[in-house]
């Protein structure tokens, strides 16, 4: 299997023109180690480029691709910037304890440190020639963002490839970090059009100068998220946990990237791994199609970075709960509401401006978890905001003119609160045998074998948990060949 798995230099003309490449530019690479503990390798570096703007494409942002970014994002924190909801604004009594993603550079949100981990392996084994090759980084919007930025960064010429109904805010990013409007291909539909996605890639891919990052089936993606997410994660819980027991990690499919973070905290806590979808399009649940709003999740299909048969729960949630919700959170009417009904702090409901439209879905799976299991005080769920609210003030004005009347009121809060937070349910949540997880890891087959041709044995050796286990040697080997680069 040969995607993203480079060990070692492919291409050696390739490689040292990459080497010349970036030392003209001035780039240092941080190891997958460094962002994996920044207090415990990282504290000089950060306070070397605290005066470096974060959103800015300068080659010192690389070393800010992790969870412990402080709130300004040119510091660093001991422990990943965090928020812990309490039965006052979730309804139930164990504690989700959310990370959150938009602490990192350049995109605000945490799909920037999945792209460093897919193209520098591919730059450093000479797979990606940085002066010929162009990277094309298909997504739903956060990936193909965090592409972008770290090609930018790197100097290699940079395709997005995203549905066209997704949020203004991504393509306003876009457009001012592209070098070309050409270097933006919209495909037809929204959030659930992963597909029409695959077949732009096809027809890129026939130009052998373009070189596809396809996320879903990248496994740096998978590799970097075990390896940095999942031990921030953990560094998380012993921050916050005395006394409490971790119980799952709750994570939208997506690309199954950030997933990968189950697999660390199930070995290192005794997780469960919950995977959270659209109910309006359960593809893991029960082999569904359709079309949903919550964007960055992606769906009708699983993706070849999914360790299905670790997987212990599949959660259904509306995109109707997280476009309400949303309007909860983020309008004057929302706030004012949960500040009389909870006592919600006014620092705790700014902060929930953090929670982008998955980042809420992810909250809401782990509220319907916590009550499937009927989880108490000493119980906590860990998930991950992948992005803030700013990334969908579009969406947010979309919503309210949905309302009746075209204004989000108080009555109409008390209603979406009451109905989507307090009255979650255990409805479409399945927890998963041997026979649910060979369901859907053989769904798979018919994208990845028929459609995008893996080949029928590399699909299989997917099934054993040791493959898994196996791809983190990577990081080492990652590790030795970004120490060479650093040092030539």
């Amino acid at each position: 299997m040969s995607l993203g798995l480079e060990r070692d230099i492919i291409d050696q003309a390739a490689y040292d023109k990459n080497l010349q490449h970036l030392r003209g530019a001035g780039v240092t690479l941080p190891k997958i180690a460094d962002l994996a503990d920044p207090p415990a390798r990282l504290a000089e570096k950060a306070a070397e480029i605290a005066g470096i703007d974060p959103d800015t494409p300068a080659a010192e942002n690389l070393f800010r691709v992790h969870w412990h970014n402080d709130t300004s994002r040119r510091g660093l924190a001991d422990v990943p910037d965090h928020v812990v909801l309490g039965p006052e604004l979730t309804g139930v009594d164990a504690k989700i304890v959310v990370a959150l993603g938009n602490r990192f550079p350049m995109i605000h949100a945490h799909k920037v440190l999945a792209a460093y981990g897919c193209l520098v392996p591919r730059l450093l084994s000479g797979k990606f020639d940085a002066g010929r090759h162009r990277a094309v980084w298909p997504s739903t919007g956060n990936y193909c963002r965090g592409g972008v930025a770290i090609s930018r960064i790197l100097g290699c010429r940079s395709i997005a490839v995203l549905p066209e109904g997704m949020s203004k805010e991504r393509f306003r990013w876009l457009e001012e970090w592209t070098a070309d409007p050409a270097d933006i291909v919209r495909t037809p539909g929204t959030e659930s059009n992963v597909k029409e996605i695959y077949d732009a890639c096809h027809e890129l891919a026939k130009d052998d100068e373009n070189i596809i990052f396809n996320q879903f089936s990248e496994f740096g993606n998978y590799i970097v998220h075990r390896a940095v997410t999942g031990p921030a994660l953990a560094r998380t819980f012993a921050a916050v946990g005395e006394g409490l027991r971790p119980r799952a990690f709750v994570s939208a499919s997506g690309s199954a990237g950030t997933l990968a973070a189950g697999d660390f905290l199930k070995a290192e806590l005794g997780t469960d791994i919950c995977v959270v979808e659209a109910t309006e399009c359960p593809t893991l649940l029960y082999n569904g199609y359709g079309e949903h709003n919550i964007q960055g999740i992606g769906d009708k299909h699983v993706p070849l970075i999914h360790n299905v048969l670790n997987t212990d729960f599949v959660i259904g949630v509306s995109d109707r709960a997280t476009d309400n919700l949303n309007l909860v959170f983020n309008t004057t009417a929302g706030r004012d509401y949960l500040r009389n009904r909870t006592g919600l702090s006014q620092e705790a409901l700014a902060g929930l401006g953090d929670l982008g439209l998955s980042s809420i879905a992810n909250i809401l799976g782990a509220v319907k978890y916590a009550k499937y299991m009927g989880l108490g005080p000493d119980d906590a769920v860990l998930t991950v905001a992948t992005d803030g609210a700013a990334m969908y003030e579009t969406e947010l004005a979309m919503a309210e003119e949905k309302v009746p009347g075209g204004r989000f009121e108080a009555l109409d809060a008390a209603e979406a609160y009451g109905r989507y937070m307090l009255g979650a349910a255990t409805d479409h949540t399945v927890e998963l045998g041997r026979f649910d997880c060979e369901r859907i890891f053989n769904l798979g087959y018919y994208t990845w074998v028929e459609q995008q041709g893996v080949s029928l044995a590399d699909f299989d050796a997917r099934r054993d948990q040791a493959f898994w286990d196996g791809l983190m040697d990577l990081v080492g080997i990652w590790d030795g060949m970004i120490e060479a680069f650093n040092k030539a």
